[in-house]
C-alpha cells in the first residue's frame, strides 16, 4: 500500500489502495471544531492498516488535503465527487496542485449523483463522457480516476475511460456482474456497509435508518431491481432480505464472511462503511478499531 505511480496504472493503483478502506462522510467534515479529531482519525486508520480513506458525500479535492497532510502514505479518494457540483477545469487545477505537493496520494472518484439531488440533471451518461473529455484535455491521468457505476454502460465507461469503478449500495452478485464487464485489469472497489451488532432486530433497525434514504433514489432501486429485488423489498425501509443483502451484520465471523464474499466475487478492494446508531457524519472510531481487528 502507498503511493500511486503512473507507470502501470492498474497494478499500481490496486497495490496502493490495498484490500480494505474506510468510507466515511465524517472524514470530509469542514467544521473547524472537528478538524483535530478528523486528522487524528485519519492517522489512526492508517496505523490500523487500512489502505484508503473514501470521503463520502459529494467531496472534492480540497476535502482530501487535510487528511493527506495528517498521514504519510494512505490514499485518500472522493467517494464521490459530483460532476454537477465541481467543474472539470477546477478539479484539474486542484488535483495538479495536490499532486505536486503530495504525489501519489489522491484518487478522484467521480459520479453523476441523482436527479432528486441535483439541479439541471440531464443525460447523465453523456455528461460524464463530456466531463472525462475535459479532464483528458487538462492532462488528468486516466489512472487517477474511478467512476461510480451501477449499470452496464457506466461500467463499460469505467473500464474504457478510467482506472476502474467504485459502486455504492451493491451486493456481491453485482460485484460479479461488474467484474465480467470490466475484465481483469480495472480496479473494482465497491462500498460495503457493516453494522457491528449481533442482535438481528437492532442491527436491521440501524441498517434501515440508513437504507431508507437511498430507497427514495431511483438509480439505486433500478439497479437493485436488476438483481431480483422487488417493490415489496423496498417498502418500510427495506425487507429483511434486502437489508441482509446490503449490510454485513452480526458477529465477527459473519461480518468477515460477508465481506469475503465481495472479494470472492471479484472485488479488488472494499470501501467499508461502519454504521451505528449515531449521526451519519460521526466518526465511529470504536467500530473502525473492531473492524480492523476482525479483518486481520
Amino acid at each position: 500500500m502507498g503511493e500511486i505511480t503512473d507507470g502501470s496504472p492498474a497494478g499500481s493503483l490496486k497495490q496502493a489502495v490495498g484490500r480494505y478502506g474506510i468510507w466515511s462522510v465524517g472524514l470530509r467534515s469542514e467544521d473547524p471544531a472537528m478538524s483535530g479529531e478528523v486528522a487524528d482519525s485519519a492517522a489512526e486508520l492508517e496505523q490500523l492498516g487500512f489502505g484508503t480513506l473514501w470521503l463520502g458525500g459529494s467531496s472534492a479535492v480540497r476535502h482530501a488535503v487535510p487528511l493527506i497532510e495528517a498521514t504519510s502514505r494512505i490514499v485518500v479518494a472522493t467517494g464521490i465527487q459530483s460532476i454537477w457540483q465541481y467543474g472539470a477545469a477546477e478539479t484539474a487545477v486542484d488535483l495538479a496542485a495536490l499532486e505536486k505537493a503530495r504525489p501519489g496520494r489522491f484518487l478522484l472518484g467521480l459520479g453523476v449523483s441523482h436527479a432528486r439531488l441535483t439541479e439541471g440533471y440531464r443525460r447523465p451518461y453523456s455528461a460524464m463522457v463530456s466531463y472525462l473529455d475535459a479532464l483528458d484535455e487538462a492532462g488528468v491521468p486516466v489512472g487517477r480516476r474511478v467512476l461510480a457505476a451501477l449499470g452496464p454502460k457506466m461500467l463499460e465507461l469505467s473500464r474504457d475511460r478510467a482506472a476502474g469503478t467504485h459502486p455504492y449500495l451493491v451486493t456481491p452478485e453485482h460485484t460479479a456482474r461488474a467484474r465480467e464487464i470490466l475484465g481483469d485489469a480495472p480496479l473494482l472497489a465497491p462500498e460495503a456497509k457493516v453494522v457491528l451488532d449481533t442482535d438481528p432486530d437492532r442491527a436491521r433497525a440501524t441498517a434501515r435508518a440508513t437504507l431508507a434514504t437511498y430507497l427514495a433514489l431511483p438509480n439505486y432501486t433500478k439497479a437493485l431491481g436488476q438483481l431480483g429485488f422487488t417493490e415489496d423489498d423496498f417498502a418500510g425501509g427495506g425487507s429483511d432480505r434486502l437489508v441482509d443483502a446490503l449490510f454485513a451484520w452480526g458477529d465477527d465471523d459473519r461480518v468477515r464472511a460477508r465481506l469475503d464474499a465481495f472479494h470472492a466475487a471479484g472485488a479488488d478492494h472494499l470501501a467499508v462503511q461502519v454504521i451505528d446508531a449515531g449521526p451519519r457524519d460521526a466518526l465511529p472510531r470504536t467500530g473502525w478499531r473492531r473492524l480492523a481487528a476482525l479483518l486481520r
